[in-house]
């Protein structure tokens, strides 16, 4: 790869802004390029960020032979098509989470990448924090015996106003809801722990607009392990995590983006760390791309592409208990 690796967003919206932020803090990284299906939003952004390629579309950002990997950053619904469209132009990607709305779609995008031979991730952010790094540390090294069980939850409140209802969190026709917009967050968290559940119960509030507001999941695995999560859109919650193991535990206080995290073993003095971000936290996954890129990987050892689509399909089984489908989604291309 070249000296720095050049990024182009899809999608200049709210976290590309954020995401953006964070890559101009890694020396290593620049972002060249932008695409929009409104150009003025494009030229809006690269003003922003002193990015001097600006498309009108998305194909245009695509076949940019200026960018080595390409950040997307679109509603749920149009991941898939956004993703494929890069890869299939030679293009490798960062695909925020998640990475589709549900299994078959996440099935195409993961045959398309390895079909083409091209890197692809799911922008689980959260999964490469300093502390998240340290908590693996701690299960993998036994601190805390064998883990047990998991309590998570990730709840904001988004007051029902009726401007905030025409929103996309509340838009059936853009995948809303708590489950995919911040429950995965759970979801994920329980993946990392234990791997993949052999039972899933769960229960929502579906609202007016049809999306789920509030969800809770239980998860069990083989051992016997569970996992217990919730999420909402509408009642703000504590946002915490903690791993129950035999010989201790793990607290994880605001855990979607932690900088600290206290590790109680029986018998002995709670040890707590705390680690700040360099700057916003979304930093450490373009770290994270960066060095598979230059070690010509084509998926992440930390969020592997497999991982993801078992997080999906646990997210998948969930609506199904619900009732809760989604209506045909319109193109983005």
């Amino acid at each position: 790869m070249k000296k720095k690796i050049r990024w182009g967003m899809l999608g200049p919206g709210g976290i590309a802004h954020k995401f953006a932020t964070a890559l101009k803090a890694i020396p290593d990284a620049e972002i060249v390029a932008v695409g929009s299906r409104d150009l003025k939003r494009a030229d809006a952004f690269a003003d922003t960020f002193d990015v001097p390629h600006r498309h009108g579309n998305y194909v245009e950002l695509a076949n940019n032979c200026e960018v080595d990997v390409i950040y997307v950053a679109t509603p749920h619904p149009f991941h898939k098509a956004c993703a494929m469209l890069c890869l299939e132009a030679g293009k490798a990607v960062l695909c925020e989470k998640p990475l589709t709305v549900d299994v078959k779609q996440a099935e195409a995008l993961i045959a398309c990448a390895r079909e083409h031979k091209q890197f692809l991730m799911e922008a689980m952010w959260t999964r490469f924090i300093p502390v998240m790094v340290k908590v693996r540390e701690w299960l993998a090294d036994g601190v805390i015996g064998e883990p047990r069980m998991l309590t998570a939850d990730f709840g904001n409140r988004v007051v029902l106003t009726a401007e905030n209802m025409k929103g996309r969190l509340f838009a059936l026709e853009l995948a809303g809801g708590a489950m995919l917009d911040i429950g995965v967050y759970t979801v994920s968290l329980a993946s990392m722990v234990f791997g993949v559940p052999t039972q899933i119960t769960s229960l929502a509030h579906i609202g007016e607009t049809g999306v789920d507001e509030q969800a809770a999941v239980l998860l069990r695995y083989d051992a016997g392990q569970i996992a217990s999560l919730s999420c909402a859109i509408t009642t703000r919650t504590s946002q915490d995590a903690r791993i129950f193991g035999t010989k201790g535990s793990i607290y994880i206080p605001n855990f979607s983006r932690a900088t600290s995290a206290t590790l109680e073993v029986l018998g002995k003095e709670p040890l707590q760390i705390e680690i700040p971000f360099i700057d916003n936290g979304f930093e450490y996954q373009v770290l994270e791309v960066i060095n598979c890129l230059r070690a010509d990987k084509l998926e992440s050892d930390v969020m592997p592409l497999d991982e993801s689509l078992s997080i999906i399909k646990t997210m998948d089984v969930a609506r199904t208990q619900w009732g809760l489908e989604y209506p045909p989604f319109s193109s983005v291309l």
